[in-house]
């Protein structure tokens, strides 16, 4: 095993782990920043406001993203596992 099939390695899985997490993470900030916005207009301020909104959208978004996060998961793996009589010998 090589330093440089290990750095392969380490970059493929930050990739995964970045895009999995905008996945979750964008559609949740969008939906913060438009309630604070609503928020500052009327004055109203509420915690369950921002925090129920944010939770139910990133609960659709694994709903509707989860079977390609879990693909790429297993892809992932899935080469990983294939790869590790090359990575021995």
């Amino acid at each position: 095993m090589t330093p440089e099939s290990v750095i392969h390695i380490g970059q493929e899985a930050l990739l995964n782990l970045t895009i999995i997490l905008l996945i979750l993470l964008v559609p949740a900030l969008i939906v913060g920043v438009l309630i604070s916005m609503f928020q500052a207009a009327t004055q109203i301020n509420e915690m369950t406001l921002s925090f129920i909104p944010k939770l139910l959208v990133t609960l659709l978004v694994l709903v509707i993203g989860g079977p390609f996060m879990l693909t790429l998961l297993t892809e992932y793996t899935l080469r990983l596992f294939q790869s590790i009589p090359s990575l021995l010998g």
